[in-house]
């Protein structure tokens, strides 16, 4: 996936276990993916998004984390820390595949397959408008609403 590439014309589970196609999606839209829900580092981004959801909202823009985490885990995720932003479930590989964020990462010198931290920003004609990739957490919600913003006064 490379900006002014057309969102994949896939689906993921959401919580409450029905499928959505991403093309379902309001837009302009926040697609960001992560590694594992209840971790610090997924937790602190999902409560950074769902503290700007408001924002993000006023702007226009849905915000979607995506993870290969279940639907019941994205559930006690939510509900434990409050969040207020959608979740979706990529059990099959499927989404993160067609987006390009699944392959090998290493840590403590062990390789091992996961999810890349990256954000997709989609305008309103669903083409990729900005991409983040190897996303540091800290500031990230607050840059990528900025983006959004940006997108109300473009030309």
């Amino acid at each position: 996936m490379n900006e002014g590439d057309t969102m994949p014309a896939i689906a993921m589970v959401l919580a409450d276990r029905t499928r959505m196609a991403l093309s379902d999606l309001p837009l302009p839209a926040v697609i960001y993916f992560y590694p594992k829900d209840d971790t610090s580092g997924c937790t602190r981004e999902a409560q950074d998004f769902s503290a700007l959801a408001e924002a993000f909202a006023a702007a226009g823009a849905s915000v979607t984390g995506i993870s290969r985490d279940s639907a019941a885990s994205h559930v006690r995720f939510s509900e434990k820390h409050g969040l207020s932003i959608r979740l979706g479930s990529d059990e099959d590989g499927a989404v993160t595949e067609a987006f390009g964020v699944w392959g090998e990462k290493t840590l403590y010198g062990r390789k091992y397959m996961g999810v890349e931290r990256a954000t997709f920003l989609f305008g309103v004609d669903g083409r990729a408008v900005r991409i983040w990739r190897k996303v540091r957490v800290a500031g990230h919600a607050e840059a990528v609403l900025e983006a959004v913003r940006a997108l109300q006064t473009a030309p």
